[in-house]
């Protein structure tokens, strides 16, 4: 097939040169991704971590006046998005195209910018894909064998690393994917877990074999070790936990195909199998960059081509649970098929919420979506800057201390020291010449290469520290010179002076911070008549202009509506039943019902449940839930409904099928996160695998009414 580069190539002439920025003298060329989020669910606010992270430092370099660009895509491909698109009764194309616009939408309400936002399930990735693997494949790196794999039987397919849990091998944690141990840090493959466990259908898969194809990145074995503990590429941690744990041993073979049904790219010489989606999202950073090229004119073999993209910088923002890939398996794709190796790939920690990890029963799983139902999305930008450094550390959201540092920090400190010179500047305007300031404003600017050296090694918490030093020193100059007494003596000049100097601090943190806090940049650039777009704004007074209108640029953290976006992202948990007590003896007295009577309710109350015979017509698992079905139930003709029953442990999807029951036609539908259920299917027993379905007549009618 012809060369993708060169196909990219014709495309620059095609649309022309115009578009390009003219190139300054030293600005950097940059390129910025974040790993691609899968498009299987929503965006947390664990996922934002990095995407802030990222778009904090992207902001950082272009108002440095760096040409950098930011690349992302949706991870489309793999078991769990079939899966999904099947539960929710539409097409993979038709899922992650859903999913796509969600994700777009959340990332863009937390101001995260891209320059181009793709598809793995692109026919340029699909097109890159190919080109690679005939790389691979020329060097003599692929080779076949048999695979024991773990295989569901209920849904006849074998499983995603990702689609079983179970025992770590190595260090015995429990509840691990089937791929890499989160406690350990250990890698293997799921039929190597102990006591595993179908995530798709909650049972235990078998054993299966299959051929799989595999690439030998031993071979790139001397490349690796060079790349990775020389040259500045990792942070020393990263690369000294290579060093201990993979590269003082021989490097495993890269598992790399799965096989059908599987959605994603059928290999192309080998029908049947499909790449393994870490295959091919990688690859989506380039699929991205192709697409932006065709867009805008740019040269795509000056960004990805290391024959001809030797100045661009290409910069990888990844979590520490995916290190492997990105250290070790992506450089040795890159390498032998002669794209451009990263500079640095920039590796950060996970996101606990008030010390521990995440939890849907404790409401600390925040979906992005619901966070700004409640609350100002620049609150938690500058939270995780405040807290992220270059190091590979987790962070704490401390509701608590989230609430009290935005309100101290950005309120009390930065915000405030606008709005206690702003409305006086409004009628005096600014000084024509910059007045005497005890040295605070060539302090500031002073500070600003410290603060950019901060940002540029991603330790974003020092960035703050300075920022707010020189914060809490422009407030005290305000707080000695009391600009409102000023105004009540009417020594109109002071005043002006006053807030001249005031406002010129505060412009030089909004720029500071305007990597962090791009919406309050904004407002800072209305409010002062010039928008911020430069770093070297911070380094000149602004002089003799008219003072805008002064708006609330951040309001305080309340701490009510954090604890409604809590109690919001609460999801009620499924409780296993109470294991029964022995029988008692037969010459007891004590009664077999031993849980309270529920609440009383008149029988005109219980003649409105209608209860109707229902034909089932289809049984399925539901993934990610242990006690439930998804039942679509007849109720004669063409009438449906779909309930979601918890009696998985008592029957087997394929033994309900054609059975009739009774069900609880007329109840109020009611949101699952699995879906919405329509209704009841009745049934008695203590729970667990005894649970009894009420069955009607043989020869009753689906629709017929039980009385």
């Amino acid at each position: 097939m012809p060369d993708v580069l060169d196909r990219a190539a014709s495309l620059t002439g095609q649309w022309g040169e115009g578009r390009h920025e003219p190139r300054m003298p030293n600005m950097r060329k940059i390129l910025v991704t974040s790993a691609l989020p899968y498009a299987n669910g929503h965006i947390h606010i664990g996922h934002l971590v990095e995407y802030i992270q990222t778009d904090i430092w992207v902001r950082f370099q272009k108002l440095r006046g760096n040409r950098c660009v930011y690349m992302c895509a949706d991870d489309t491909h793999g078991t769990a998005i079939m899966l999904r698109a099947k539960q929710e009764g539409i097409s993979e194309e038709e899922l992650i195209a859903k999913m796509q616009r969600a994700h777009v939408a959340d990332f863009a309400a937390f101001h995260v910018e891209f320059d181009n936002y793709g598809s793995t399930h692109s026919p340029e990735n699909r097109a890159l894909c190919e080109e690679i693997w005939a790389a691979i494949r020329k060097a003599g790196m692929v080779h076949e064998q048999e695979v024991e794999q773990l295989y569901d039987t209920v849904h006849g397919m074998f499983l995603a690393d990702r689609q079983v849990r179970g025992t770590c091998p190595r260090c015995r944690a429990a509840d691990q994917p089937g791929d890499n141990c989160s406690a350990c840090g250990a890698h293997y493959s799921p039929s190597e877990l102990l006591d595993p466990v179908s995530v798709a259908s909650g049972t235990r898969p078998e054993v299966r074999t299959h051929p799989h194809l595999f690439i030998d990145v031993d071979k790139q074995h001397a490349f690796l070790d060079e790349w990775t503990q020389t040259g500045g590429h990792l942070q020393p941690e990263i690369a000294n936990y290579l060093k201990a744990y993979f590269l003082n041993e021989p490097l495993k073979d890269w598992d790399v195909s799965r096989p059908a049904p599987y959605f994603g790219f059928e290999i192309p010489d080998s029908p049947g199998n499909y790449w393994y989606v870490w295959f091919d999202a990688p690859i989506g950073y380039i699929a991205s960059t192709w697409e932006w090229c065709k867009r805008t004119g740019e040269d795509f073999d000056g960004w990805w081509d290391e024959r001809k993209g030797g100045e661009t910088e290409i910069h990888h923002f990844i979590g520490k649970d995916i290190t492997y890939f990105h250290t070790l398996f992506w450089p040795a794709m890159l390498k032998v098929s002669r794209f451009s190796l990263p500079r640095k790939i920039r590796i950060h920690g996970f996101l606990t919420v008030d010390g521990a990890k995440m939890s849907k029963s404790k409401g600390t799983f925040v979906l992005a979506s619901t966070y700004l139902k409640h609350l100002d999305p620049s609150y938690l930008r500058y939270y995780y800057a405040a807290k992220l450094s270059d190091r590979v550390d987790d962070i704490d959201l401390n509701l608590d201390e989230f609430a009290a540092r935005v309100n101290s920090d950005m309120v009390g400190n930065i915000v405030n020291l606008a709005s206690r010179t702003a409305r006086f500047a409004g009628k005096t305007g600014l000084a024509a010449e910059y007045p005497e300031d005890g040295g605070l404003f060539e302090q500031a600017a002073r500070d600003g290469a410290a603060i950019a050296e901060a940002y540029e090694a991603c330790d974003y918490a020092q960035a703050v520290r300075l920022i707010l030093a020189a914060g809490d020193r422009a407030n005290k100059y305000i707080e000695d010179r009391a600009p409102w007494n000023l105004k009540k003596e009417g020594r109109i000049e002071e005043l002006r002076e006053v807030c001249t100097v005031g406002l010129n601090l505060f412009r030089q943190l909004a720029v500071y911070l305007a990597p962090v806090l791009p919406e309050l940049a904004r407002r800072a650039g209305e409010l002062l008549g010039e928008p911020i777009e430069h770093w070297r704004q911070s380094e000149e007074p602004l002089l003799g202009a008219a003072i805008g209108k002064f708006a609330h640029m951040m309001k305080r953290v309340e701490r009510s509506k954090v604890e409604r976006m809590i109690a919001d992202s609460a999801e009620p948990v499924e409780e296993a039943p109470a294991a029964p007590g022995p029988p008692p003896p037969a010459d007891s007295d004590e009664p077999l019902r031993r849980e309270p009577l529920a609440e009383e309710c008149a029988f005109d109350d219980f003649q409105k449940v209608d209860l109707r015979v229902a034909r089932v017509l289809t049984a399925e698992p539901v993934v990610g839930a242990d006690k439930l079905l998804k039942l679509t139930l007849g109720l004669g003709g063409e009438v449906t409904r779909t309930v979601f029953a918890g009696i998985k442990q008592a029957y087997e999807p394929e033994q309900l099928v054609g059975q009739l029951v009774v069900c609880a036609a007329n109840l109020k539908a009611r949101k699952m996160k699995f879906g919405l259920s329509e209704g009841m299917v009745v049934a008695s027993g203590p729970g667990g695998k005894d649970v009894f379905l009420l069955r009607p007549d043989p020869g009753a009618r689906p629709g017929q009414r039980v009385h």
